[in-house]
């Protein structure tokens, strides 16, 4: 009877240990997302005036660090091909198409890609003299992939900002995210056209801060009850 008793004991203890490790987990999990959710939109308000290279913080089939969303960086190459990105809405609410060309990166090993938004659709053909030939050196700011489609995705048309809608298309490694550009120069100078300015990232976790820090104190609380 002793032994059974203390086999109970134990295993109602062992019962207890886990329900609260689990507890304990989740709102460590929980802690973690606010972090997450802090740092990105801290980072979303401070605008850090230095243009990093591309390769400073990205890599090709890598996900773009949230923390280096909206920071300026500089890249050249060749565009191999061009999109048109329907209904897009820049940072004033105005509502507009894109052209997105696909930028072959300079000298990259294996050959990688980025999209780039160049400007406004209708202004596609504001400047003739850049071919396929043509080498382009541009600085913009990195941003992170769209997730709701704009459009269906045709012959020439991408239905969001995204880099995985493509990739069936082109044999390149291709980065997360996109590069609005802020300007595009060739051998003869700087090409003038109007720019577009996407809306200012936002985290993708659900909630905010103090939501989750609330979630945080509810889970541990439960653990302590537990005990």
């Amino acid at each position: 009877m002793k032994t059974r008793a203390i086999v109970k004991k134990l295993s109602q203890g062992l019962i207890v240990l886990l329900i609260f490790s689990v507890l304990m987990g989740l709102g460590k999990w929980q802690l973690d997302r606010s972090v997450i959710v802090k740092e990105t939109n801290a980072a979303a308000k401070v605008i850090d005036p230095k243009v990093y290279s591309l390769q400073d913080l990205a890599t090709p089939t890598s996900p773009l660090d949230s923390r280096n969303a909206n920071k300026s960086v500089s890249v050249s190459g060749f565009y191999i091909a061009n999109f048109k990105a329907p209904l897009q809405v820049d940072k004033n609410g105005k509502v507009s198409d894109w052209e997105v060309g696909l930028l072959q990166v300079d000298q990259s090993n294996p050959l990688s890609g980025i999209l780039v938004v160049r400007g406004l659709w209708e202004d596609r053909l504001a400047n003739p003299e850049v071919a396929i030939s043509t080498k382009i050196s541009l600085v913009g700011t990195l941003q992170p992939r769209q997730y709701d489609d704009r459009a269906d995705n045709e012959p020439g048309i991408i239905s969001r900002l995204d880099s995985s809608v493509i990739v069936g298309l082109v044999d390149l490694q291709l980065y997360d995210g996109f590069i609005a550009a802020k300007s595009e120069s060739v051998r003869i100078g700087e090409l003038v056209r109007e720019r577009v300015v996407p809306p200012t990232p936002v985290s993708r976790i659900a909630g905010y801060y103090w939501q989750h820090i609330s979630y945080v104190a509810i889970w541990w609380l439960m653990a302590a009850i537990v005990l």
